[in-house]
């Protein structure tokens, strides 16, 4: 039987008679992380994106505003959830929180019922965008990672490599004659071939903030962080060998009785005279050259 996995919940607070109240509340329902000071808080959920915070707003370091300020500020927390606890409960002390990006706000001496109720209702809500979001992100078809979710986080990978002096690779993968697969065997037969290489495709870009993404039509791009150029074409040829694998086959493809794909790597080190289309034009060019040389291989290329 597989264990339902808990929501996350990041009690913040210096008193412990405080944390230790909530904590015997919350306990059967969430996992609980726990916090005394503002600057522990933000290293915590940066670490592990909580899916709510109970933040005190009298901190002894900075003050639960300028967490919440910090949280919202920043895109890899912006969307975690926020309820204030404090003894404050001024309209004025409530509008503050709310207008800095707080979700809720609840006052002590605490209503463990009213914080049950509130939590709750934060916590769905909290699940039901996270599910918005990651259906927005996929492909409907193949169920890879879309276009979009792409552009956003190939851009946040190129500036940690800029920022960390590190190389990035990507490569562009192409069904080898599609086109001719999809008109001799129709169509839905084209969209359960393309399932069947994504699924194989993925199984080669599996480690941590690796990914590939469906880029369009048959068309897909792999992402790999801090790998450098041979280390990414070991990886490029391990998915040809699985989509060949695969043996669907293709008596229209010109290189193969079997469909196939042709993969174009690139691999740089950010500097400020390259760009992120540099990286992703090159490995379109090596891509080229892979077709050009008989399909259904990778072909490499370094940018220095």
């Amino acid at each position: 039987m597989i264990e339902e996995v808990r929501p996350t919940i990041l009690l913040v607070d210096d008193e412990p008679i405080n944390i230790s109240v909530l904590a015997e509340f919350l306990r059967q329902e969430y996992r609980l992380l726990f916090a005394k000071t503002g600057h522990e808080a933000l290293r915590i959920v940066q670490e592990k994106q909580p899916d709510l915070v109970l933040l005190d707003i009298g901190l002894p370091d900075i003050s639960g505003y300028d967490v919440c300020r910090s949280l919202k500020t920043n895109q890899a927390t912006q969307n975690i959830p926020i309820v204030f606890s404090t003894a404050k409960d001024s309209a004025e002390d409530e509008v503050i929180g709310l207008n800095i990006g707080a979700s809720d706000y609840i006052t002590k001496p605490f209503n463990l019922s009213l914080i049950r109720a509130r939590v709750r209702n934060q916590i769905r809500l909290k699940q039901k965008t996270d599910l918005l979001e990651q259906l927005a992100n996929l492909d409907g078809l193949t169920e890879l990672p879309n276009r979009r979710y792409f552009d956003e986080h190939f851009e946040s990978e190129w500036r940690r490599a800029a920022r960390r002096g590190v190389p990035v690779s990507v490569a562009l993968a192409d069904v080898d004659c599609f086109k001719g697969y999809n008109d001799r065997y129709g169509h839905s037969a084209g969209d359960d071939c393309l399932r069947a290489v994504a699924r194989s495709l993925a199984k080669s870009a599996s480690r941590g903030g690796e990914f590939v993404a469906r880029y369009g039509g048959e068309e897909f791009i792999f992402v790999w962080p801090e790998v450098e150029l041979k280390e990414s074409i070991k990886a490029a040829e391990l998915a040809c060998q699985l989509v060949q694998n695969l043996n669907i086959e293709n008596l229209s493809s010109e290189c193969s009785e079997v469909v196939t794909v042709s993969i174009g790597v690139a691999s740089l080190t950010p500097t400020a005279e390259f760009r992120k289309s540099d990286l992703i034009e090159a490995a379109d060019e090596q891509l080229y050259k892979a077709k050009n040389q008989g399909r259904n291989r990778v072909v490499g290329q370094i940018l220095e």
